[in-house]
């Protein structure tokens, strides 16, 4: 009997598993096909636009931009308000805001202690110059030595090294381990906001469904700790029109910047800094870990698939 109706093939195909299969991917796999078959039929999907779909879909796997469409339909942040829902029932709710890690993230930057250049020496100026600076701090306020803090950023096109091409490996991203006082700083420049890829499969679909794809000028960190639950974040420079309006719905109230600007050079001199700039201050709150996953030192991703 190979003839069925839809309700028939559903069943086949979500109940023709092997007891060897994984039952946690197969239950997941059997929600998201059903909902699939649903919305098929209830949106009345023809073939020519499931297959435009499909066509879709492979591009967007090769073109590396997986990672933009999760943090475009919201899939990024709505992992994130569990995460914080979770910590609200179990009473963990203190400490610096997470924020979505975003695609870009590249492990291995150059290591410092308390302080370097994020930008490099020499370099033409790229925009505004900023020293970052402040302490990581666990959430009695007492100070960690030893953490660290890597951060990167975009450049002044708004792009980051390792997926440009015309940027050095590491460009725009460092780790800097924190002093005795739990002190970390370090100098570049105030990143400008950027627009998700022109002619990509990125641009289709959010052209296709009216939204724009641009996010607020931001600076990314990751910040681990021996016994301390590592923190994915992203603060934002105020000013910048999409802060209210971020296409990866990654602006949190407890992550915009103060600027401080024409601060006096004096005592920066390390940094290379030799007239007035903008200084940024930072403090990094971390939560206690309650095992040794929640203070794995990999970034999210690297994390889940080991």
């Amino acid at each position: 009997m190979n003839e069925m109706s839809k309700t028939q093939l559903l069943e086949k195909v979500t109940h023709s598993n092997r007891p060897n299969g994984n039952p946690r991917v197969q239950k997941i796999t059997a929600r998201i096909v059903g909902d699939l078959f649903r919305a098929i039929d209830d949106l009345d999907i023809q073939p020519d636009e499931f297959w435009a779909g499909v066509d879709w879909l492979s591009r967007l796997a090769s073109s590396g931009q997986a990672g933009l469409i999760t943090a475009g339909l919201g899939f990024d942040r709505l992992l994130d308000i569990r995460l914080d829902e979770a910590d609200e029932r179990a009473g963990r709710n203190a400490g610096t805001p997470r924020a979505i890690e975003g695609p870009l993230y590249i492990a291995g930057a150059p290591l410092a202690k308390y302080e370097v250049r994020v930008d490099e020496e020499g370099d033409a100026k790229r925009g505004e110059t900023m020293v970052m600076e402040g302490r990581v701090l666990d959430i009695h306020g007492e100070p960690v030595a030893g953490a660290i803090v890597d951060v990167w950023h975009a450049n002044e096109l708004g792009r980051y090294s390792h997926f440009d091409p015309d940027q050095a490996e590491y460009a725009l991203r460092r780790r800097i381990e924190t002093d005795a006082q739990g002190r970390y700083r370090f100098r570049s420049f105030l990143p400008p906001g950027y627009a998700i890829p022109p002619n990509s499969p990125t641009s289709e679909l959010f052209s296709a469904i009216g939204r724009h794809g641009n996010r607020p000028a931001h600076i990314h960190f990751l910040v681990v700790a021996p016994g301390l639950r590592t923190l994915t974040t992203q603060v934002n420079v105020p000013g910048d029109s999409f802060i209210d309006d971020d296409f990866a719905f990654a602006t949190r109230d407890g992550l915009i910047l103060q600027l401080e600007k024409n601060t006096p050079a004096r005592g920066y001199e390390s940094l290379g800094v030799n007239e007035p700039f903008t200084r940024v201050p930072f403090d990094f709150i971390m939560q206690p870990a309650i095992d040794e996953s929640e203070a794995s030192p990999q970034a999210r991703v690297a994390r889940a698939v080991g």
